[in-house]
């Protein structure tokens, strides 16, 4: 008689594991989703203390720039690099054509800030050639790695390098657009899928 087959003791442990790593992938995704939806609804409410924060950098000029430099306008801050394919581009476009709809006055109390999340490849003469081609006043900023590690945290973005099959790498990074206030403190955000002219709605209401 043929004896049935029997499962492996291995099996279900590991199948267990696997679900496990998948819950925490989506736990993961969940809450940054959140994270997301929440700063752009608190608005001025309690997440507002614990974005933004004291960090040194340099700008596209090499001048040292601090958090002390964003006070006296409203400061859209947003995290990218110059060799990002899609997002940066066209979030750093549709920031332009915020700024085009907006009235002159309005534009010249709001400012850009572009924090690299690549200081190994954007050396402020590199930034200062990229942001050339936006129409936005923008302030590109870098510096030592652990600077821009302290400027990630102050703003809770995430990034990470991502090796490419081909050789050179990618940067994985968090893509929210922060809205601080002339006293410097957090007051909402915009998203990449928001178009200028959503922005610039938005942004007359705040300033005016």
């Amino acid at each position: 008689m043929a004896r049935k087959p029997t499962r492996s003791r291995s099996a279900a442990p590991r199948r267990l594991l696997l679900t496990g790593i998948a819950c925490a992938g989506i736990l993961v995704l969940a809450a940054g989703a959140l994270l997301g939806y929440a700063l752009h609804e608190t608005g001025r409410g309690a997440l507002s203390s614990f974005i933004g924060g004291k960090f040194s950098l340099v700008d596209q000029n090499g001048k040292p720039f601090t958090e002390a430099n964003l006070a006296g306008k409203w400061e859209l801050v947003f995290f990218g690099y110059t060799h990002c394919p899609d997002v940066c581009p066209t979030t750093l476009n549709e920031l332009s054509l915020a700024f085009d709809k907006l009235p002159a006055a309005d534009r010249s109390r709001i400012g850009v800030v572009f924090i690299s999340v690549d200081p190994e490849r954007d050396t402020p003469a590199v930034l200062k050639e990229y942001v050339s081609s936006f129409s936005a006043p923008v302030t590109a900023l870098t510096g030592t790695p652990e600077e821009v590690a302290q400027a990630a945290k102050d703003y809770r973005v995430y990034y990470a390098k991502h090796a490419l099959k081909g050789g050179g790498y990618d940067m994985d990074h968090s893509a929210l657009i922060y809205v601080m206030d002339p006293n410097g403190r957090f007051t909402t955000s915009f998203t990449p899928d928001e178009s200028g002219d959503e922005m610039a709605v938005q942004l007359e209401k705040l300033v005016s």
